[in-house]
Parts: C-alpha cells; sequence; structure tokens
C-alpha cells in the first residue's frame, strides 16, 4: 500500500497522510461512476446547477478551516483569505450560461427534415488537479463537467492532500450523490494504469509538462480525450506610453504573489528602455517591502514556497544567472533559511541564454530587460516553448491588438495581468499544453456533438 504525505513547507513536518487505492478499489470507484453518470445526466439542467452551486456554498462556508489549511499545506499567507472568491466566481459564470452553451445548434427544420447537434456528456471526467491554487484550478473543471451531466472523479496533488476531500464532502452534504463527485487518492502508476485501461471518457490534466507528457503517454491509443494546462513563462511588456505606476505594481504583484507559484505568474519583463530605469527602481522598492515569513502570521506577505525541491530550482536558476553575468538586486532577507523560505529576486542584465529566462521557474524570480521597441520585445515574448498569456502595458487598445495578435500566447492582457476571465477561454499554446477551460468553449470541451438528421414521414 502506499501511502500519500503532505509535507507542509512552514516546518517539514507531515501534515496529512492518507492511503493511496489500489487499482482495484480504483476501478471499482470508477465502476460507481460510470453506472451512475446516466441517472445524473437524465436530471434536469436547473437541477444540476443548483445542486452544484449548493456545493460551491458550502465550501465557502467552509472557508475560515481552509485558509489556515491551505497555509499549512502549500504555504500560502492566510492575510490574502483563501480561493473562495475565484472559486465561486468561476463556478457561478459557468452555472449561469450553461443554458445557452449546451443548447442544441439548430442547424434547420421543414416539412421534411429536422436537423440539430446536440452537446451531450462525455460520461465519466477523471480531473488531476495541481497544488498552487487547488480549489479554483478543479472547479474549473468540476462544475461545468457536473453541470453537462457527466459524472466527475478528482485526484488533487500531494501537497495539497486534503482539498479533494473537502470538496467532496461539501458537495455530498449539498446534495450530489457521492458517486456523481468522487474524490480518490492515487499513486502515480495507478493513475498511469487506469489511463491505459481507457477508464474515463475525458482526462484534464493541470501541472508540469512532464506530468502531461505521462498523461498522453498512458492515453495512446485509448482515443481518451486529453485536456492540458501545463508549464508557462509568461511576459510582461512595458511600452513606451504605459501608465507606469500600473504596470509596476500589477507585474511585480504576479511576479512575486503566491511566492510566484501562479499558473499565469509574471516571469519575464520587457520595459521600454526609455522607462527602464524608473521602472527598475520602483520594483526594487516594491520588493524591498515585502515580509518574508510564517503564512499563518497574518503580518506575513510572502510565505515559503510549497516545497523544497521547488525553492532549490528558483535558487539554481538565480545563482546560475548571476554566475553568467546577471545582477541581482534584493539582498538576502533575514527570513531566508536555504530551504522553503525564499528571497524574492529582480534580476538585470540577463539574457535568453540562462534558465531563468527560458525554463519555468515557478517562485518569486523575474528578469527584467530593456527593449528598443514593439519589434524587438515581440521577438523576446515568443521566444519561449511556453505560451499562456502575456501582459502587454500601453494607453492605445489598438496598438495592443496588433502586438497582441503577434504573440505566440492563449491570452492577451492589456493593463492587467496574472487574471482568469471565465468568460474567456482558458487555454494556451506550444509546450503550455492544449484543449481550453470555461467559457463556451470549456462547455464543448466536456461535451461531445451528437448529430440528429430526422427525416418525417409525410405521407
Amino acid at each position: 500500500m502506499t501511502t500519500l504525505r503532505c509535507i507542509s513547507p512552514i516546518d517539514g513536518s507531515v501534515f496529512a497522510e492518507r492511503a493511496a487505492l489500489t487499482p482495484d478499489q480504483a476501478r471499482a470507484v470508477v465502476d460507481h461512476a460510470r453506472r451512475a453518470q446516466a441517472e445524473w445526466a437524465a436530471r434536469p439542467l436547473t437541477e444540476r446547477i443548483s445542486l452544484v452551486m449548493a456545493g460551491v456554498a458550502a465550501v465557502g462556508a467552509m472557508n475560515d478551516e481552509v485558509v489556515p489549511e491551505l497555509a499549512r499545506m502549500m504555504g500560502r499567507p492566510v492575510r490574502y483569505g483563501g480561493e473562495f472568491g475565484g472559486f465561486e466566481e468561476r463556478a457561478s459564470h459557468m452555472a449561469a450560461i450553461a443554458e445557452t452553451a449546451l443548447a442544441p445548434i439548430e442547424v434547420g427544420e421543414d416539412a421534411t427534415f429536422k436537423r440539430y447537434i446536440k452537446r451531450v456528456p462525455h460520461g465519466v471526467v477523471f480531473v488531476v488537479a495541481p497544488w498552487n491554487y487547488p480549489y479554483m484550478t478543479a472547479i474549473n473543471t468540476v462544475a461545468p463537467a457536473l453541470i453537462a451531466g457527466n459524472t466527475v472523479i478528482l485526484k488533487h496533488a500531494t501537497q495539497t492532500l486534503l482539498v479533494g476531500e473537502r470538496m467532496a464532502r461539501a458537495f455530498h452534504e449539498a446534495g450530489v450523490p457521492g458517486h456523481v463527485f468522487r474524490n480518490i487518492f492515487l499513486d502515480h502508476a495507478t493513475t498511469s494504469q487506469l489511463i491505459a485501461e481507457n477508464s474515463f471518457d475525458f482526462i484534464n490534466f493541470t501541472g508540469s509538462v512532464g506530468g502531461g507528457v505521462e498523461m498522453e503517454r498512458a492515453a495512446a491509443g485509448t482515443f481518451t480525450g486529453v485536456s492540458t494546462e501545463l508549464g508557462g513563462k509568461d511576459p510582461g511588456y512595458v511600452m513606451d506610453d504605459a501608465d507606469l505606476d500600473a504596470a509596476v505594481e500589477t507585474l511585480i504583484d504576479g511576479a512575486m504573489f503566491n511566492s510566484g507559484q501562479c499558473c499565469c505568474g509574471i516571469e519575464r519583463i520587457y520595459v521600454h528602455e526609455s522607462l527602464f530605469d524608473d521602472f527598475l527602481a520602483r520594483a526594487i522598492t516594491i520588493v524591498n517591502g515585502y515580509r518574508l515569513g510564517n503564512p499563518l502570521d497574518p503580518a506575513t506577505t510572502i510565505g515559503p514556497m510549497a516545497n523544497r525541491r521547488f525553492a532549490d530550482e528558483v535558487r539554481a536558476q538565480i545563482s546560475e544567472a548571476v554566475a553568467d553575468g546577471a545582477t541581482p538586486h534584493i539582498d538576502s532577507f533575514p527570513q531566508d533559511d536555504g530551504g522553503t523560505y525564499l528571497t524574492p529576486q529582480i534580476l538585470t542584465n540577463v539574457t535568453h541564454d540562462m534558465r531563468v529566462m527560458r525554463d519555468e521557474s515557478f517562485g518569486p524570480v523575474v528578469g527584467i530587460m530593456p527593449v528598443s521597441g514593439d519589434d524587438a520585445a515581440i521577438a523576446l515574448m515568443n521566444d519561449s516553448e511556453f505560451g499562456l498569456t502575456a501582459s502587454l502595458w500601453s494607453r492605445d487598445v489598438a496598438r495592443a491588438e496588433r502586438v497582441g495578435d503577434r504573440i505566440e500566447t492563449g491570452t492577451v492582457f492589456l493593463n492587467r495581468a496574472d487574471y482568469l476571465d471565465p468568460g474567456l477561454c482558458w487555454t494556451g499554446c506550444k509546450n503550455t499544453g492544449r484543449g481550453g477551460g470555461l467559457s463556451v468553449i470549456g462547455y464543448h470541451n466536456l461535451t461531445r456533438p451528437k448529430s440528429f438528421h430526422l427525416k418525417k414521414v409525410t405521407s
């Protein structure tokens, strides 16, 4: 039997542990979910929406427990209040658009034929959720999948071991049947085995590129749809006409919030050369004002990284860059322990030959480079294996649209960053993965089209 353990980044202690299911136990869960799916899909859409939103509200009622629990599991400071605002916003939007998004597409009807395309649920949807925003990333798929008539099996990252368990309990207490939404604990080998056995009808995975490769490899030959959101190296570009105060504040927050552990966090910034010195000075002031410490302390503004190995990777990228000529601008904080507590860092004199400007950092470090104009910035933004979001800063919307059209990315922001709008498709390109969540497109990905071509008997 495999035991999964959540090691708290606060002090390295074991915060929680759960036994992973055996393959046979996991197959039984899938079988129950499959048998429950038809009855769930047959319920009126309004009923499914009502039950899902009751589950969302039940999660919100747990927020006073959830916030310190998240701090202990993955290090986010309690002062930020957890994830329920975004969790509820995303679920509410998907509930509000469900009737329209899932409505049949009417192709035409006359005296002879009736033709339309229905959206029908895949069946059993397997959601593999990450630890960095464990509630919000999970609800992106859980809510619309259930609303669309699928049953859902959720597997959470070991670092946030208790999140799926808490979500399932809330939904069950709200009236969602137990076999319709299940949380399970699995090791990697059993996960891959179930996928290879064609246990699921659709898979949504958010995590590392390596994890996405394993998901697709396991699913090879099963024809199971696999939607992935993987790595990122999201750029910010500050144009010569930008609102500098807003750009500095938002981009640095986007780089450092949650200790840099954000899917669409800012990992590299390109600033027009006329604004570079001023941008850098303001950025240094902001970061030097952070308070690194125990996330359970309300005064802490930046907590530990979720795991020692994540912090080690960020330190390695910084050290390599400095050895190759990069300039660090933040002196080591007293609370930096060489482990999970890591000083946030700003680097200049960086190049794209350095890993810190190429590889995903997923930590509190950002490289900043001056650029001469749009063409230079676009070339640098596109010089990446990833493509999730890009953040542009300008007073000229038309200019931003022109630049945005040339960037290889899933989302283009203007004068904001690090935000997921549930009305827009959450998607990426290149090694960031494929697929799309939320919005009308999210429903299309969680269902399949079924065409009806009905010839009427006219005599």
